[in-house]
């Protein structure tokens, strides 16, 4: 049998297209305050860009402004700059509102204060938020060139002017002080070595983007590289021949060819999903494993929630909107429903649903998925995610994490 299997070797990676970070393991920093603050003219300072509109007049920023970058010596980032929290009528409740969902998207906090004011009863609130929601937070005293005398201040806290860039250097370094390394974190890094083949398995079909491999694969084959092991990729028509070549230490398979895939490959060699280890890359592998027992338990008239991290065009056989459903009206036997979201949007009222099931969230990042995970959970809703729900329907979900 003829194949078009390709094998690579690890020699070191040049791959243009993969060693940008993505967003979602980026390091996400949010700035907050009242409105004429000076937020965007630090937000500014500390990009070295005009990255937010600045003027006098009060509120002029008026949605979240994010923006991917490198800044020396923090790193990889995403800067979200808010409106300010003390904006008026329903346009201004609106612009708070999503002030505050940034809260449940970043990493750490920068809360930005004119230094002439002082703190003020909406900051304090803002610094309530921040403990609420274990953020790490810093407070910038802007506008300190207006100031006659400076008090002492705490260790998270830093007089800085924008206007004449005065400790913004010493803010950034505080700020990098504090971030974690995203990129250091590892998807399948460490349950491989040097010279360990892995097999990849990703169908082309209709809902397969054109002319590129989708985040999760480009990210798990990445790791393989830098880990200096062998991967190798082929479609479910040349899995079997591939492992009359090779006897791979794992085999990741996209979750939809789950079925197919178990049954070709032997029990004695690992086997798990993109999806699966997207679960485990954002922390809630535990939390998806117990969600997909709810699968058993569903009934006539149950509501499922099915929820993507991204937006992309629909076309017949998304597994999402098309696959997935059906795969669980027949596992079930039940007759449910099914609602979906997609993007960063994730439904605040819960009540209604049996059932959260996921997509692999490769678009949001760890805190964004975890806040997701906590509101499922204050609401008594199980959550799990496709890959598990998939490998539970297939009767594998054992030998799916049997890995870990």
């Amino acid at each position: 049998m003829q194949s078009n299997l390709v094998i690579v070797e690890i020699l070191g990676s040049n791959m243009a297209n993969l060693n940008s970070t993505v967003s979602a393991n980026r390091t996400h920093i949010g700035f907050f305050g009242l409105r004429n603050a000076g937020k965007s003219s630090v937000v500014n300072a500390i990009t070295n860009q005009s990255m937010s509109l600045v003027s006098n007049i009060k509120g002029t920023t008026t949605d979240p402004v994010k923006k991917s970058m490198e800044i020396l010596p923090i790193g990889p980032v995403v800067i979200v700059d808010t409106p300010g929290m003390d904006d008026e009528g329903t346009l201004g409740e609106l612009r708070i509102k999503r002030t505050l969902e940034v809260l449940k998207t970043i990493d750490m906090a920068v809360l930005v204060v004119d230094a002439n004011v002082g703190l003020q009863k909406i900051d304090l609130d803002l610094i309530g938020m921040f403990k609420e929601n274990k953020l790490p937070y810093f407070i910038a005293f802007n506008k300190c060139d207006l100031i006659e005398e400076k008090k002492e201040l705490a260790s998270n806290e830093i007089y800085v002017s924008a206007i004449n860039k005065e400790n913004i250097n010493e803010l950034k370094q505080l700020l990098a002080s504090n971030t974690k390394n995203q990129e250091d974190k590892t998807i399948i890094g460490d349950l491989i070595k040097t010279g360990d083949v892995v097999v990849l398995v990703i169908p082309i079909d209709k809902s397969a983007p054109k002319g590129r491999l989708i985040l999760p694969q480009q990210l798990v084959l990445r790791d393989i590289l830098d880990h200096h092991a062998i991967g190798m990729t082929c479609q479910v028509e040349e899995l079997e021949e591939a492992l009359k070549r090779v006897t791979p230490k794992l085999v990741i398979t996209d979750s939809q060819a789950f079925n197919k895939v178990s049954q070709i490959v032997d029990k004695s060699i690992h086997l798990t999903s993109f999806s699966i280890l997207m679960a485990r890359l954002k922390g809630s592998l535990a939390t998806v494993l117990e969600g997909a027992n709810k699968l058993d338990h569903l009934q006539d008239g149950d509501c499922i929630l099915i929820s993507e991290g991204c937006t992309h065009h629909r076309q017949c056989g998304d597994i999402g909107t098309d696959k997935l459903p059906k795969w669980i009206l027949n596992y079930t036997k039940k007759n449910v429903t099914f609602e979906f979201t997609s993007g960063h949007g994730f439904k605040e009222d819960l009540s209604k649903y049996s059932v959260v099931i996921h997509c692999g969230a490769c678009m949001l990042n760890e805190k964004e998925v975890q806040s997701r995970v906590k509101e499922c959970k204050k609401q008594d809703v199980p959550f799990t995610n496709y890959g598990i729900a998939i490998a539970k329907m297939n009767g594998i979900l054992d030998r799916s994490v049997e890995v870990f």
